[in-house]
């Protein structure tokens, strides 16, 4: 049953079957049918994660993020449960999607269901409750993501759905996350994690819990910036732009002040060493930025939609200047989400605009064949696997088979975008068992050496994040 869960199976098979089957800590031997490749030891670069997006580190509503992505060396505000990892934010929104309308809110609302509250009076009904409501997610990448992680790093099996390991569970991860750095520290070793990129938002640079948190956190993590937060600056009153006023020195109301505003917003970002910039507006409009010129845009005031358009676009090439002369890394939200406007396709324009800033598609799903026509065609342009096995394993192997023979190997790197780092880890087995089985077809089709096949591993895994971010070391073959 191991080898048919790692592969995930087809929705025929019954849940049922999965929670109550025995499953195994993978052990990453080569199968005596040489069904996969030994890929345990080889560092993975975690280029894209949200780690402590979890509703014990609390939200920063007037931020518009959670707590980790706006402070830097930010703890726990309450203890951490096993209902902090489990109704993360994808989990809360998948559970919204399939018509449960008790799960609302965000943020630190997150537990309005009261699972926690109702775990500490009455834990199996608690624990009945998640297993009625969320029968329907049992199989979804982010449920086994999250058990495979917990199998690995805590050596139970909560599928199973026994009380008394998900107390025993819950005791670990409240000791584990009341130090919550060292607890990223000690799992990253375990999982052969080498470095770690988290996007934040302009307030983190200036924001701290405490000097010592902040310390631990920077010692295992460095930043990516946020530049979606500077696209909604437009409005007459704007508490976070008068915020950001403050931090940098300047309040942008025409195009000359905008372009010193965002200039020094990206000279704090540079001190904070920040390796690029993230942007997720393919979640509500097109991708497409036409370059504005200063006199179409309003920067300030009452604005239609059209306005809000040039606003975002004319911003949106500016942050490019920005990050093209600094020779910077763009990481773009591709698909997933709003399907009929999240095509990559019109990055090309941006890419062609900007030859020294690289754009990083990440996810890509639905549109995996137009990322890998980018790709492999667009010198600049690369892509980040990242999130699809939380979706669904099944889009990564979708995904590699597809690339691994048209898109330059150098261009494809295999990050988690996961909440929590025991998430991460689920995504991790996931993502080296598909890779050696995709690269194990790759080495009987082609006649390759074990050696030849594990270079690509490493560059997928290691290398080619960082030559691109030029942060950690390259692994030697």
């Amino acid at each position: 049953m191991s080898g048919s869960l790692l592969t995930f199976p087809h929705a025929n098979v019954l849940s049922e079957t999965l929670r109550n089957s025995e499953i195994e800590k993978p052990k990453w031997k080569l199968n005596s049918d040489k069904s996969y490749l030994d890929f345990s030891n080889i560092p993975n670069f975690c280029t894209h994660e949200h780690w402590g997006s979890i509703s014990s580190l609390g939200f920063a509503p007037e931020q518009g993020g959670f707590r980790c992505d706006t402070t830097a060396g930010a703890q726990p505000l309450r203890p951490t449960s096993i209902w902090d990892l489990l109704l993360d934010p994808y989990q809360h929104g998948w559970l919204q999607a399939i018509g449960d309308y008790e799960a609302k809110g965000f943020g630190s609302n997150i537990l309005n269901f009261s699972y926690d509250k109702l775990w500490k009076t009455s834990p199996t009904e608690a624990l009945n409750k998640f297993k009625s409501k969320t029968n329907p997610l049992i199989l979804t990448g982010g449920f086994q993501c999250t058990r495979r992680g917990i199998l690995h790093l805590y050596d139970i099996d909560i599928g199973k759905f026994r009380i008394e390991d998900w107390k025993r569970v819950d005791k670990m991860v409240e000791k584990n996350y009341s130090d919550i750095f060292t607890w990223y520290k000690t799992a990253m070793k375990t999982v052969f994690f080498s470095e770690l990129i988290r996007p934040v938002h302009p307030e983190y640079y200036v924001q701290e819990e405490s000097v010592i948190s902040k310390a631990k956190e920077l010692s295992i993590t460095h930043n990516i910036m946020r530049i979606d937060p500077l696209l909604d600056l437009w409005s007459v009153s704007n508490p976070r732009r008068e915020a950001l006023v403050k931090i940098v020195g300047i309040d942008p109301f025409d195009a000359n002040s905008w372009r010193e505003f965002i200039k020094r917003i990206f000279d704090l970002a540079e001190k904070n060493h920040s390796v690029g910039i993230k942007q997720l507006q393919a979640y509500r409009r097109t991708l497409l930025y036409v370059p504005r010129k200063d006199e179409e845009v309003r920067f300030r005031g009452i604005l239609d939609q059209e306005d809000i358009l040039k606003f975002e676009d004319w911003v949106m090439h500016e942050c490019c200047k920005q990050t093209n002369e600094r020779n910077w890394v763009h990481q773009v939200h591709v698909g997933t989400n709003n399907i009929t406007e999240s095509s990559p396709m019109p990055l090309q324009s941006l890419a062609i605009r900007y030859p020294k800033m690289s754009i990083v598609m990440i996810h890509c799903w639905p549109f995996l064949k137009e990322a890998g026509w980018l790709a492999k065609f667009q010198p600049n342009m690369y892509i980040d696997t990242c999130w699809l096995p939380v979706l669904n394993p099944e889009f990564l192997r979708e995904g590699l088979n597809m690339w691994l023979n048209y898109v330059p190997s150098h261009k494809i790197m295999l990050a988690h975008d996961s909440t929590n780092i025991e998430m991460a880890t689920g995504s991790s087995l996931f993502t080296r068992k598909i890779l050696s089985e995709s690269l194990l077809i790759q080495q009987k089709n082609l006649g390759m050496s074990n050696k030849d096949i594990r270079i690509y591993a490493t560059d997928l895994l290691q290398n080619n994040a960082v030559r691109l971010y030029k942060i950690g070391k390259e692994v030697a073959n």
